[in-house]
């Protein structure tokens, strides 16, 4: 169950010290926001890291952020500070992106409690709250995690998912039309997944209310008894997407190796161009 918590409801679980926070700050510019962490993060905040905690290296056909196994992923929870029942808070500085990440990690992987900072570090500092700086090192915890429950969508069930049911892609709409790559070898999406780029259902570093977010979702097919599923450049943002469509009350799988994957994985057909399904080559 996708939940949020303000800064004021965050400030009082603090004052209780009963939560663990974790500073979650990733782009795709700027990966690594460990210094901005340093520099200033909500009080007892640890930070995480997306390149080496939240995902592991792998080959090019993996995907650019390949899921971590369980035991790493409980080795660095348990870094973290994170014990059994905890209530766990995530924030990032870019729209939930890193948030959304971890969220669906640890709560695929069996932690009930995890919540995502509503507006995240800029929401934290406009309602007047006070950052702390420097490295912030908790007495290890004890959380034991399970494999993830639902690890996502296979490639060759996305492909399959695009033809019998709702894939959608929620990249840019340059990136979606092959216009524009940024970051991985081609251009361009894969047949029959529909465009849905973040933008729509943010407003700002806010999700959008239920009502607006189960709207909106409906204009691209998802709806309750659809199965559907998410994916981006490299399952990140996707969880972004999972997220929202939770506080909406709907269903939304994952494709984790996303476009990064399919675009590294010889044979794939591409499609480029507004038209869903129109293939133009093969990677």
């Amino acid at each position: 169950m996708a939940q949020l918590i303000t800064p004021a409801e965050l400030d009082d679980l603090l004052r209780s010290g009963d939560v663990r926070v974790l500073d979650v700050r990733y782009r795709l510019d700027h990966p690594d926001g460990s210094a901005e962490h340093l520099a200033g993060h909500v009080p007892g905040a640890v930070y995480v890291d997306m390149e080496t905690e939240l995902s592991q290296h792998g080959r090019p056909d993996e995907g650019r952020h390949p899921l971590p196994p369980t035991g790493e992923l409980q080795a660095a929870a348990r870094r973290w500070g994170i014990g059994a029942g905890d209530t766990v808070v995530v924030y990032d500085d870019d729209r939930a992106l890193g948030a959304s990440r971890a969220w669906w990690l640890l709560t695929r992987s069996g932690v009930a409690d995890v919540r995502i900072l509503d507006g995240g570090l800029g929401a934290w500092s406009a309602a007047g709250f006070a950052l702390e700086s420097g490295p912030v090192v908790p007495e290890p915890g004890d959380v034991s995690l399970t494999p993830i429950a639902d690890p996502g969508l296979s490639i060759d069930a996305a492909a399959a998912l695009a033809d019998s049911g709702v894939l959608i892609d929620v990249r840019a709409a340059e990136r979606y039309r092959g216009e524009v790559e940024p970051v991985d070898p081609i251009a361009g999406h894969i047949p029959g997944a529909v465009n849905f780029p973040t933008g729509a259902y943010m407003d700002g570093d806010r999700f959008r209310d239920a009502a607006s977010l189960r709207a909106l979702f409906a204009t691209v097919g998802v709806a309750p008894g659809w199965t559907a599923a998410a994916y981006c450049g490299s399952g990140v943002t996707a969880a972004q997407a999972v997220f929202a469509a939770e506080i909406a009350g709907l269903d939304l799988g994952i494709y984790p190796g996303s476009w990064s994957q399919w675009s590294c994985t010889p044979g794939r057909p591409i499609a480029t161009g507004a038209a869903p399904a129109e293939v133009t080559g093969t990677v």
